[in-house]
């Protein structure tokens, strides 16, 4: 099952020409998830010919503007196309009040039913089949949360010669011990799933970061993650300012990233004030703290494989 992340923009406070404000889509096989929704998010998703159509969710961080003035182009795009499915929208409390007030001022014509949960506590806020998305406080100049998205253990995998060796025919009683049924051969002996199979195996984890300053619990929410995208806005000349306005360093990121046992972080969200000439000292001190940091940057594709994946260990 494949899992995906498309930058769609990596820059905070106002877009630039070769920036587009924060957005990521998650493409996990069928499933579209869209993490925050910038100004530009249309035209990155138009050149990575993306399905915007079949979005099945909307997580947004906080109501600060740039990061959901693209909002209201994406549901008056959704109107244009046949769609009976829900989108589902989540966000910290006022996202339904922005989407209500834009829905009424724009006109929207809406053809499809927008479901809006906003998100009061930490917890779950969606699940599916085989993973669930998590809503975690962080800490900003109004509420603000992160989110991962976590999917479930897999089954260890079958082991054709044992089963051969306790006289398991080829065929329907594979799957069964496969689906973790146990099975009565012929001959009246029973045999358990765990006499086949290996070890359980984990799933993967994405964990989305921005518009907070650092606090260790960060850490602890986004846990081993496979891909941690998260703000690294300012250099450490800036940390004062970065405090101030409830932002996090480059290095404070990377921070995360170690003490979070993460295996690839990238940095988003940019002070409009760097070039991306200049983003290579961002980099070089998150690097300094955690040596597998990357910068993202607009529309780069991220491919998240499981741990046990051939491509993981190459």
């Amino acid at each position: 099952m494949n899992l995906e992340a498309f930058v769609l923009g990596c820059g905070g406070m106002m877009p630039l020409p070769y920036r587009h404000l924060t957005s990521v889509l998650l493409r996990r096989d069928g499933d579209l998830f869209l993490f925050d929704c910038g100004e530009g998010t249309q035209v990155s998703l138009k050149r990575l010919n993306l399905k915007w159509k079949k979005i099945d969710a909307i997580f947004i961080s906080h109501t600060h503007a740039d990061h959901v003035t693209g909002l209201p182009g994406i549901l008056m795009l959704s109107s244009q196309v046949d769609r009976t499915e829900p989108l589902y929208i989540y966000g910290p409390p006022k996202i339904a009040e922005y989407i209500d007030s834009s829905r009424k001022v724009l006109d929207m014509y809406i053809n499809y039913p927008i479901i809006v949960k906003e998100i009061t506590a930490p917890c779950t806020v969606h699940e599916g089949d085989g993973f669930k998305i998590r809503a975690f406080p962080l800490q900003h100049t109004k509420t603000c949360v992160g989110y991962t998205l976590e999917e479930s253990d897999r089954p260890g995998e079958f082991n054709v010669e044992k089963a051969k060796a306790l006289g398991i025919p080829l065929g329907p009683m594979f799957g069964k011990l496969q689906r973790g049924e146990t099975i009565t051969l012929e001959n009246g002996k029973t045999v358990q799933p765990q006499d086949v199979m290996g070890e359980r195996r984990s799933g993967r984890k994405f964990s989305f970061v921005t518009d907070t300053m650092y606090i260790p619990t960060i850490a602890k929410e986004v846990q081993n993650s496979n891909l941690l995208i998260c703000e690294g806005m300012f250099a450490d000349d800036c940390e004062d300012q970065a405090k101030e306005k409830k932002h996090m360093t480059s290095r404070q990121a990377a921070k995360i990233a170690r003490d979070s046992n993460s295996m690839r972080m990238a940095m988003i969200h940019y002070s409009p004030r760097y070039t991306d000439r200049d983003l290579d000292t961002l980099l070089k001190q998150a690097k300094e703290v955690y040596p597998n940091a990357e910068l993202t940057h607009d529309r780069m594709i991220f491919d998240i494989p499981y741990v046990d994946d051939p491509k993981e260990k190459s």
